[in-house]
């Protein structure tokens, strides 16, 4: 397949975007195919079709345009998935009914392949009281390990679990629980967090000055500013979490802040949204617009740049069409205010194509010229296609042309827009690209620098074995085509050697020209001082950002972002850009050997027997099937569920031990039990377990929890401790005492009287 630069590229279009029937079998065969799968699917709602087909496949070609991969894998299938990317959801109401009922709302946009946003700000803080019931308010965080447990067992279309965001106001009552929450390595895996921080709290910040923590009209504690704001920064310097998003500037700078206001955004952050906004993303690839690369007359072709950005403005507006939504509110939404999301990737490859340094004022200068083209471009063609089409329905001419997007334009756009009104009310967001831009040959992802020149990756293949292949940078790539093993330049620059001010330099010149937000990591070395993190987050504040993620490796959140100094290859912990191939499901013999458990959970009535028969495969014994019986009927449609899913995955071959790490990491809001001397938070874990010493009795792994990421229920507890009692059914702890006549946790206050 001639199109595809690199093997690596072929493997995640084959993993990823290319079209298959339920069996597995390509219907795309080539990823032409896919191109005019999704052009023949976006150009349908237009007046000509065959025309527009055209020149939405024009743009897909060579990889030009990368709609999001939501998009890429799902135009033209006529599956019931959406083809948006990320929504933040309706208002969490302060009632339990209302609480829970946003809970099935996230569970159905999960579902349908939507990464979700939430603002947790609203429930009241714990302790507070509820009135009505005599009880006091367990707070936002409890619900947020609700949320937390739903989002495991949902995996997204695509092959994606579900993505979260949890955001909190800098002054809600439990922002401190808040900020430290993920330091529990067994809590909240699932969401992204970031505290919302308002332009008082940062003078207050900057003048060492009180700051209040409110909930409704009551003031609950007051603490200091500067105070707040360094438990935030140490969180963050240790533990990479949370984010910081500067709320009151996103909604001084929102379009559309005559009509709505902004307290979330979507799990990456690049899309600040109302209650049930939605968005979808997309592309444009610097990196194939620089002509004459490297040489001393090289330069973006600005017109083909005008040109591609006209037909992705057209091709997005139109998903809002063609798109299903999980939920009514969420197509009312985007139908009232056809956002689209458009941006770049491989801006970083082609700066080094024009020979200019990732994080100078020179880069930092075309970046801004550039973004600023393609604003104006995209501006542009929204307001043509409303002269076309119409303007979004809660177009305010007045409003919209007062807004700090409008008023940074020149007067020929402003003029556009005055006279046929704008069919997208945001057009613009830098979005995460890891995944596309290995589909278009490793071009660097998003506004970030170039990871690094060339890695080594492992690649799972059919039989199980791994085999080794070098994964080098588009722009790293086209220098070698051009000029052998010559030496590359200074101005080569990557994620391990950028100094942290350059990366802030770098989104705040992007930030100038994007009206939504960017999603950008700001990689701080290790050793930096903690004095110098916290100057990187107020730079980024004093330069105009929107918001700041920083990574920093150390002991606790690893090294994601790394490259051997001595052999240039990426560890074994940098899986994400990693491809396991799912082989054809092996054969089954007529007769297997196999282990029969009994697994008792307290306070079932029927025990659980747990079958697992294995195969012989490249002289060793691995798990081949599952089957799960009870006699308690209701187990029976999950324990079936389960035996179907889990006997898949082991007939696939390879390396299956993950499904160990996903089951022992399921959380059951309920409450868990502790079994023969350790707490397991749920049935589906305690499976888990069994499948694990199955797996470990066979020699198909070493022992407990050493395959695993991470372990973080492995903690032996002994259960005839003289200073334990027994254990909570709710929380797993060991404070049941009798009060009352009644078994009442001291920890949870769970009491078996109700």
């Amino acid at each position: 397949m001639t199109s595809f630069s690199a093997p690596i590229a072929e493997q995640i279009w084959d993993m990823k975007y290319r079209f298959k029937d339920a069996s597995g079998k390509p219907i795309d065969e080539t990823v032409e195919d896919s191109w005019r799968r999704v052009a023949r699917a976006l150009a349908k709602v237009e007046n000509k079709p065959d025309v527009w087909e055209e020149r939405f496949y024009d743009a897909l070609e060579g990889f030009k345009f990368l709609p999001a991969g939501r998009i890429l894998a799902g135009a033209g299938t006529e599956r019931s998935v959406t083809l948006f990317n990320c929504f933040v959801m309706g208002t969490i109401p302060d009632s339990m009914a209302g609480i829970f009922d946003m809970l099935k709302e996230a569970a159905l946009t999960m579902q349908q392949g939507g990464g979700i946003g939430y603002d947790f700000s609203p429930i009241r803080p714990k302790g507070a009281e509820v009135k009505g019931v005599a009880a006091d308010a367990s707070g936002p965080l409890s619900f947020m390990d609700v949320w937390d447990a739903m989002c495991r067992t949902i995996m997204s279309a695509g092959s994606r679990r579900g993505a979260m965001m949890a955001t909190m106001r800098c002054d809600h009552p439990d922002v401190e629980d808040f900020i430290t929450a993920k330091q529990d390595s067994a809590r909240l895996r699932m969401f992204n967090l970031s505290v919302l921080v308002s332009d008082p709290f940062m003078e207050a910040v900057k003048e060492d000055g009180p700051w209040e923590l409110t909930w409704g009209d009551k003031v609950y504690k007051t603490v200091q500013a500067r105070d707040l704001w360094n438990r935030i920064m140490q969180s963050t310097y240790d533990y990479a979490e949370p984010g910081v998003i500067f709320i009151d500037r996103i909604n001084q700078k929102n379009n559309l802040n005559y009509c709505e206001t902004i307290a979330a955004t979507n799990p990456c952050g690049e899309q600040p949204l109302p209650p049930y906004g939605a968005c979808l993303l997309g592309s444009i690839n610097l990196a194939t617009l620089i002509e004459n690369a490297f040489e001393g007359n090289a330069a973006l072709n600005e017109n083909a740049l005008d040109d591609l950005v006209a037909t992705a403005v057209r091709m997005m507006d139109n998903v809002v069409d063609a798109s299903q939504f999980p939920l009514e509110e969420q197509r009312v939404e985007a139908h009232a205010k056809r956002r689209i999301g458009l941006g770049v990737t491989g801006l970083a490859d082609a700066l080094l194509m024009v020979g200019a340094r990732y994080g100078s004022e020179e880069g930092a200068t075309l970046t801004e010229d550039w973004m600023g083209r393609i604003a104006r471009a995209a501006y542009r063609a929204s307001a043509r296609l409303a002269e076309e089409k119409g303007a979004f329905p809660l177009y305010d001419a007045k409003a919209f042309l007062d807004n700090d997007s409008m008023t940074s334009m020149d007067e020929e756009t402003r003029a556009l827009v005055a006279e046929h009104g704008i069919r997208n009310a945001l057009l613009t967001s830098v979005a995460p690209t890891g995944t596309i831009s290995l589909y278009a040959g490793n071009v660097s992802s998003g506004i970030e620098p170039v990871f690094a020149y060339s890695y080594t990756r492992k690649v799972l293949q059919n039989d199980g074995s791994r085999s080794e292949e070098e994964v080098v940078d588009y722009a790293v790539d086209l220098w070698r085509q051009k000029f052998g093993d010559k030496e590359l330049p200074d101005y080569f620059v990557n994620a391990q050697t950028l100094a942290p001010l350059d990366h802030v330099r770098m989104q705040a010149a992007a930030q100038k020209w994007i009206d939504s937000s960017i999603s950008k990591t700001i990689n701080c070395p290790e050793d930096i001082s903690f004095e110098d993190f916290k100057e990187v987050y107020m730079a980024a504040w004093d330069q105009g950002c929107k918001g700041c993620t920083t990574y920093r490796p150390n002991d606790v959140t690893g090294s994601v972002l790394s490259v051997s100094e001595e052999t240039d290859t990426a560890p074994e912990i940098d899986t994400g850009a990693d491809v396991v191939y799912i082989a054809e499901p092996l054969d089954r013999p007529e007769a297997l050997d196999g282990h029969t458990y009994k697994m008792k959970w307290p306070e079932s009535e029927h025990a659980i027997y747990i079958t697992i028969n294995d195969i012989i495969q490249n002289n060793q014994r691995r798990p081949f099937e599952v089957f799960i019986n009870s006699k308690n009927m209701e187990h029976y449609a999950w324990t079936l569920a389960l035996t179907r899913m889990i006997s898949a995955v082991f007939r696939r071959g390879g390396d299956v031990s993950f499904v160990v790490e996903e089951l022992k990491a399921v959380f059951d809001p309920r409450g868990g039990a502790w079994v023969r001397g350790k707490y397991i938070p749920s049935m589906l874990a305690a499976i888990g377990s069994v499948i694990e010493e199955h797996m470990i009795r066979i020699g198909f792994i070493n022992g407990e929890g050493q395959h695993l990421k991470t372990d973080p229920h492995a903690e032996i507890i002994q259960m005839n401790s003289p200073a334990r009692g027994k254990s909570c059914p709710s929380c797993g702890g060991m404070g049941l005492q009798m009060v009352e006549g009644c078994m009442t946790c001291l920890d949870c206050g769970h009491s078996k009287c109700g």
